[in-house]
């Protein structure tokens, strides 16, 4: 429904009061992060952004009455800390020191990698907790193209307004509405805080990464701070398997005890 008439869709998803509201709040947020991109190495930005993962537990607990199994909740911790830890560990980036045939090739293969995604969750007769992660991790990485597109751009762009009109603000746009669908498609197959934290995580670690390619973010200056990233990716990658929570199986089985 939502490739076939987005501009419907988009009218529909925008009828609800709370898709307004969060998306209203998106954009508030997103205004910040665009901000923060001009001001900030991409590492250190996502190092900030990284916290919401906990905070959007917590919120969807306590007022939208969401119930996370315990061992999602060791997941998202996990992930969030292996994600803080990878932002606050990075070193300062060199100002205005951009690699083009990295920024040409990160965005080539993220955009590749994502229209796979999408096409593999719309012709796969898969479960539709798996579509709604897979939908997400596609929105996540189209996000963050977006974002290094932007981190590219708004440097330049605040001191001459016509730098904006080149091939990385259309590459920008075009991440941003695609990721805008398979974001919401995402939503309505899979569960709200797992397809959110897939979408965040996905989002985060491939920011990091083209920090690291495309602005030239170090690694670490010391064996022991390239020791302690490393680790606290694999914390990502650990907290990410432990995320989509029991399979439908599992979770029958413990029905069917319970009533018993």
């Amino acid at each position: 429904m939502l490739a076939h008439c987005p501009v419907r869709s988009a009218v529909d998803l925008f009828r609800s009061k709370w898709w307004t509201v969060g998306w209203l709040v998106a954009l508030g947020a997103w205004l910040l992060h665009v901000g923060a991109l001009s001001l900030a190495p991409l590492s250190s930005v996502q190092a900030v952004i990284s916290a919401g993962l906990v905070f959007t537990a917590i919120v969807a607990q306590r007022f939208f009455g969401f119930h996370l199994e315990r061992r999602q909740e060791t997941g998202l911790l996990a992930a969030a800390g292996g994600l803080t830890v990878l932002g606050l560990t990075a070193a300062p980036a060199v100002r205005g020191h951009t690699s083009a045939a990295g920024l040409i090739a990160v965005e080539c293969v993220l955009f590749a990698l994502s229209a796979v995604l999408i096409a593999a969750a719309s012709r796969l007769e898969a479960p539709q907790l798996r579509k709604g992660i897979i939908l997400g991790t596609a929105a996540g990485a189209l996000f963050a193209t977006s974002d290094i597109a932007i981190k590219h751009l708004v440097s330049p762009g605040l001191t001459h307004f016509m730098l904006l009109v080149n091939p990385w603000t259309l590459s920008a746009l075009v991440a941003m509405v695609v990721a805008f669908y398979a974001s919401a498609r995402s939503l309505q197959l899979g569960p709200a805080i797992a397809v959110i934290t897939f979408t965040s995580l996905t989002a985060n670690i491939v920011a990091l990464l083209g920090g690291i390619l495309v602005f030239h973010d170090p690694i670490g200056h010391t064996p022991l701070q390239i020791a302690v990233r490393l680790a606290a990716f694999c914390l990502v990658i650990l907290g990410a398997a432990l995320l989509p929570g029991p399979r439908a199986s599992e979770t029958t089985a413990q029905l069917s005890l319970s009533r018993a």
